[in-house]
């Protein structure tokens, strides 16, 4: 009789991976921010899945005249501009080109940083300081300096873009990943992995690294929007792909006729604002999620 119940109590008792998973979303739900920034990455998201459905023209043709003012053309709702091509189907496949140079940008950043921060935390002495040397070495130059100087050096397009970006976000996540592996390599679990022979490599990816993951993962999503900024700002500069369309790439054409035409700069703009802000937003409340001590608890 006693086994029956301790077994139907068992069973009634739900897994420790739901009840955390549970907990993760009440506490990123808490945060109505992130809720704002999920809806606006959704519908970002959205329009770069359904694009070429809603944007049929060619985001280099001309297809009216040239400075054809927002809604004087119902199939032009954003106008055109200096060459009469449609800003809407700039704008939408745009975001395409835009968020997927950040989004590997990023994962390279993360293989790099990720990489150089675990052997460096994880083995310290001498290894430990060559790596934050060199590390430092990357950080005493300003990124947009250094990103600047790296696609002008391997002329512009998509790959030498997100190389360079890649190359000038590292250095914060070995850091962060580092400091993280020094932490971790001293708790229990680590010693029973290295007491049960288990190799190093083996003891960094599936006994550590798993630990740091929240913290990772909130400075990826800040990471991207970063990575946005970059890509505007190299496109802005005329070191962007010239054979593709980002929204950075819609505010360079537009710098000379801010005041003929505003719309050219002012709707890829906002969409670069609140992109990036979406990307923020969302990393706040995953570190809101990921932070077991919202609830008065230790991680």
């Amino acid at each position: 009789m006693t086994a029956t119940t301790h077994a139907s109590s068992a069973a009634d008792t739900p897994p420790a991976s739901n009840k955390h998973r549970s907990t993760f979303y009440k506490r990123f739900c808490r945060n109505r921010g992130a809720l704002v920034g999920l809806i606006i990455l959704f519908t970002v998201a959205l329009l770069v899945c359904i694009g070429p459905f809603i944007a049929p023209n060619s985001p280099w043709d001309m297809v009216d005249q040239p400075f054809l003012a927002p809604m004087e053309n119902a199939s032009l709702p954003l106008g055109t501009d200096t060459l009469g091509r449609d800003i809407f189907s700039g704008l939408v496949l745009g975001a395409r080109v835009s968020l997927l140079i950040a989004v590997i940008s990023t994962l390279v950043s993360l293989l790099i940083g990720v990489s150089i921060g675990a052997i460096s935390g994880y083995f310290g002495t001498w290894v430990d300081a060559f790596l934050m040397r060199f590390t430092e070495m990357f950080q005493s130059v300003p990124s947009f300096a250094l990103a600047l100087v790296l696609v002008a050096i391997f002329e512009p397009s998509v790959y030498s873009i997100i190389a360079a970006i890649a190359l000038v976000s590292w250095p914060p996540v070995a850091r962060l990943v580092r400091g993280e592996f020094l932490t971790l390599r001293q708790r229990d679990f680590v010693a029973a992995a290295q007491l049960a022979g288990q190799s190093t490599p083996r003891i960094i990816l599936t006994q550590i690294l798993p630990n740091a993951a929240s913290s990772i993962v909130v400075m990826a999503s800040l990471m991207v929007a970063t990575a946005i900024l970059l890509e505007s700002s190299l496109s802005f500069m005329g070191l962007g792909d010239p054979n593709l369309m980002s929204w950075g790439y819609m505010i360079g054409s537009a710098r000379t006729v801010l005041r003929q035409a505003w719309w050219m700069a002012v709707f890829p703009g906002v969409a670069i604002l609140l992109t990036v802000l979406a990307f923020n937003l969302v990393g706040e409340g995953l570190n809101d999620g990921l932070n077991a001590r919202q609830d008065g608890k230790t991680r």
